[in-house]
């Protein structure tokens, strides 16, 4: 196969001439581009993208770490970056981390390698201390607050968020009010545990650990919520949770097993998926195409650190 030498000594011009058409360079003329272009046709020469990534000093090219790829979430999610990528002329590549720290880190050594331009972290696994390690070597943006950290962000404050459902939630008369979360860990869970906390505290309400419930991330587990509460003694009247597929999975159990909802158990998703207006479940709207456009956008912005807030809507229907 032809290599750039043969090139130049097929088109009577220099390695640098061929370089230069190569990359586009201004200043050579029509006559020498022409002819390495013909020399490039004639011997079926095609240039080692690499090579001319490395010479820009930029691939195209926008890492998008993710846990999981078939959740609608992260769909979502990718959908927003994804279409923002198209507008500025980049691709993705996506890593799929199961949640697993050596998945994140394969993404952070290609950013550092420079294989890709920047690296967008949909949901953490690694310490701060790890992703810090790599901030020199690209934009980072993760999908949380880290206005503390040296990490561009776009983030909902999971905090005020949960406190506005609990709230509501308590201003329809409701006391015993339990949650369904997806990992204990990350900075989005802690956010979310110590608002519980601090709304029981605030109303003299006691915690009860029974009432959180934990690894809730598909329409399956909202089913083994229902099956670990028809075991208890105590039950929640009301049913914070954390994904709108969860509360699918909760509704549609409810309703086999003749558990009257809300009267029963009321219900309350976050996100306003499709699947929360199919079933009529209320819900926190969270706009998740939008923050991955802002995430995309704050990755092409090696300059500077932001970060973005994006607002909640509460959504009424009937689960509550």
């Amino acid at each position: 196969m032809a290599n750039i030498k043969d090139i130049a000594k097929l088109a009577g011009v220099s390695v640098t001439t061929v370089s230069r058409v190569l990359n586009n360079h201004p200043y050579v003329s029509e006559e020498k581009k022409e002819a390495v272009r013909y020399a490039m046709e004639q011997s079926n020469y095609r240039p080692n993208i690499n090579a001319v990534h490395l010479s820009k000093g930029k691939t195209n090219l926008i890492g998008v770490v993710i846990p999981f790829i078939n959740h609608p979430y992260f769909g979502l999610l990718v959908e927003g970056i994804a279409n923002e990528a198209v507008s500025n002329n980049y691709k993705l590549v996506l890593f799929q981390t199961n949640y697993e720290e050596e998945r994140e880190l394969e993404a952070l050594l290609m950013l550092k390698n420079k294989q890709i331009d920047g690296l967008v972290i949909g949901s953490r696994i690694c310490h701060w201390e790890v992703i810090k390690e790599y901030i020199d070597y690209g934009p980072i943006v993760v999908c949380e607050d880290a206005r503390e950290q040296q990490v561009a962000s776009t983030y909902i404050n999971h905090y005020e968020s949960f406190s506005i459902a609990l709230e509501y939630l308590h201003r329809k008369a409701h006391n015993e009010i339990g949650y369904c979360i997806g990992r204990k860990s990350g900075s989005n869970s802690t956010q979310r545990d110590l608002a519980y906390r601090d709304f029981l505290a605030k109303n003299n309400i006691d915690y009860n650990p029974s009432f959180v419930f934990s690894n809730c991330f598909k329409f399956e587990d909202g089913v083994r919520v229902v099956d670990l509460l028809t075991t208890m003694k105590k039950t929640p009247s009301a049913l914070l949770v954390t994904s709108d597929q969860v509360a699918a999975g909760i509704l549609t159990c409810c309703r086999e097993r003749n558990i009257q909802v809300p009267h029963q158990l009321a219900i309350m998703g976050f996100d306003n998926q499709p699947i929360a207006k199919i079933m009529n479940i209320t819900t926190l709207e969270i706009p998740i195409v939008e923050i991955g456009r802002s995430l995309f956008r704050q990755a092409l912005e090696s300059e500077t650190v932001t970060h973005n807030e994006i607002a909640v809507k509460l959504i009424e229907r009937l689960t509550v």
